[in-house]
């Protein structure tokens, strides 16, 4: 009959709020503290623990930097939108005379409300520009 090996007690002083999240957490699983703290130390301790988060973290950074490299593509595909219209704009639209313009400015926040709409309708049913335009698009040198 093989010899039981007693456990070695230890005390441990803990912060009430992590005293209370352990609590939670060992009667969630049905465990007792002295088996989670066990558990975690062992965890804490094991070489292999550390590749693993070693690895954890890694990837969720890689993760972070596929999503900062989509927002930055998102990003500037807005601004040389918007660049791109105002330049068309500037350079296509002849400036109004007076009676013109005063009469554009009154019809001005009829059209901007009508702008929102479809700019909102644009936003929640899509296509999204993003979408049309493709991921590798070769680069040309620019014609400034």
């Amino acid at each position: 009959m093989p010899k039981h090996i007693k456990k070695a007690q230890i005390s441990v002083y803990l912060d009430p709020g992590i005293m209370k999240t352990l609590g939670a957490y060992a009667a969630r699983r049905e465990l007792s503290i002295s088996a989670v703290v066990e558990a975690a130390t062992a965890s804490f301790l094991s070489p292999d623990a550390d590749e693993q988060r070693e690895a954890a973290i890694s990837k969720r950074l890689d993760q972070q930097d596929r999503r900062l490299a989509r927002l930055e593509r998102d990003v500037g595909i807005g601004v040389e939108t918007l660049a791109l219209f105002i330049r068309f704009w500037l350079t296509t639209t002849p400036s109004l005379p007076e009676p013109a313009t005063r009469a554009a400015r009154a019809d001005a926040g009829k059209r901007w409300d009508n702008f929102v709409v479809a700019l909102g309708r644009r936003l929640s049913e899509g296509p999204k520009l993003r979408q049309e335009i493709p991921e590798d698009v070769e680069q040309r040198p620019s014609r400034n």
